[in-house]
């Protein structure tokens, strides 16, 4: 499908009343967890497109561009309030995280899997076993202090295991920034570079959020507070990789091409009937804000469609459903082969062959000067002296070695070096 040759309502025809803004909410218990999945991850989009109008709007002095701009993100708003009132009120602050993480991985391994710039797909490989880790750590902390299984939130589409450990993602922020993809990267590579920064961008603006509202314990606010530090580093490798050579309105143009992109994958596989209403209506309001922009490129720019996307059929669809299997194996296979790994600048490197005195080591050590203390070393430590084991859900036992003893967190895979 060609987005652009798709027939579109007017702009006008987009304004929801209240009722259409406060859908009924899904059953948290019932409902699919990629249900969830695509709903935070359909939030994190709009609530990208939406903070990007605004910059754009605070970088102008054209006030003819910003009211356009203005009408357009007010359109945006009400879509994300939509997606962000169709979440239960009795679904609890670390239940929906579980969620995020999920998203967070199996997002990011369905990318790795298709993606062909090797710095993108490095990108991803490497925060994938990061997220991978933040779920396990979460599962534990929620099925110790509340008692809900992590694998029936998740509804085993996802394991739960050990991934490199949280306390060796604390990285000096000069080793968080990559290059940005070329200018003329294939249009797979944009979508991606913009999905997933919209998506870890979701994340990390949730845990700043709610870790304070966490009420059952001190150590899951300090568990919060510490992701949530890594999910900056995320956003920041992310963001890096995006397209720089691109102007403002063919920025916005791009990103409400994502949009259609997103919510068409999305309504192609939705098994709940009140979701894949909001994804199909929501499709065909992103049409009339691709035209929208396009027009605002032709009369700011004096630019075609056409010259920023020759191409704008849309490349695969986005699944989820069809890659749980594959997700499992292909998340083992880098678990097995790049759990020690750190950056170093741009780069990755086991950390062993990382020289003594390289800058990681020293900011790591500032952050975590007490490792047994720390946050997420902590959960695990707590969970195990009372329960005996950790808490997980796998399919066989865990690919690496040294993470298969249940009865003790690891706390210096990829942050010590071995002797």
């Amino acid at each position: 499908m060609n987005p652009f040759n798709e027939k579109s309502v007017k702009i006008d025809k987009c304004v929801c009343d209240w009722r259409k803004l406060y859908p009924a909410a899904y059953d948290k218990n019932a409902t699919d967890a990629y249900t969830k999945v695509r709903t935070i991850l359909l939030n994190g989009t709009e609530f990208e497109e939406n903070w990007f109008m605004h910059q754009l709007c605070r970088h102008t002095a054209d006030n003819n561009l910003r009211r356009d701009v203005a009408l357009l993100r007010a359109l945006e708003q009400q879509q994300q309030k939509r997606i962000s009132f169709f979440k239960p009120k009795d679904e609890t602050i670390l239940e929906t995280t579980i969620s995020y993480e999920q998203l967070a991985v199996d997002l990011t391994a369905v990318l790795a899997q298709t993606e062909k710039n090797k710095s993108v797909k490095a990108a991803l490989d490497f925060a994938l076993l990061e997220d991978f880790d933040h779920l396990y750590r979460f599962s534990d902390l929620l099925e110790m202090e509340h008692g809900i299984s992590g694998e029936k939130l998740v509804c085993s589409y996802t394991e739960i295991m050990p991934g490199r450990p949280t306390i060796a993602e604390h990285r000096h922020p000069f080793d968080n920034v990559r290059k940005p993809i070329p200018h003329d990267a294939p249009l797979a590579t944009k979508l991606h570079t913009m999905t997933i920064t919209a998506a870890e961008q979701q994340t990390m603006n949730y845990y700043m959020n709610v870790g304070t509202f966490y009420q059952t314990s001190d150590i899951g606010r300090r568990l919060f507070l510490e992701i949530g530090s890594v999910e900056e580093e995320h956003v920041t490798q992310y963001e890096s990789l995006m397209d720089t050579g691109t102007t403002w309105l063919e920025c916005l143009l791009m990103h409400e091409y994502a949009e259609c992109y997103l919510y068409y994958s999305a309504m192609n596989e939705e098994t709940h009937d009140t979701a894949r209403k909001i994804w199909s209506a929501h499709f065909e309001q992103e049409l009339s804000h691709l035209h929208y922009a396009a027009d605002l490129l032709k009369k700011y720019e004096k630019k075609e469609w056409q010259q920023i996307i020759p191409d704008a059929e849309f490349p695969p669809l986005l699944s989820f459903n069809d890659n749980c299997e594959k997700n499992k194996h292909y998340i083992r296979n880098v678990l097995k082969n790049t759990v020690s790994n750190t950056s170093v600048l741009e780069e990755y490197a086991n950390i062993n062959n990382v020289p003594d005195d390289y800058q990681y080591f020293k900011y790591n050590k500032a952050v975590n000067k007490n490792p047994s203390a720390v946050a997420s070393h902590k959960v695990i430590d707590c969970y195990i002296n009372e329960f005996g084991e950790d808490y997980r859900f796998t399919v066989s036992d865990h690919p690496v070695k040294t993470l298969r003893n249940r009865k003790e967190d690891n706390v210096d895979l990829g942050r010590i070096k071995e002797d």
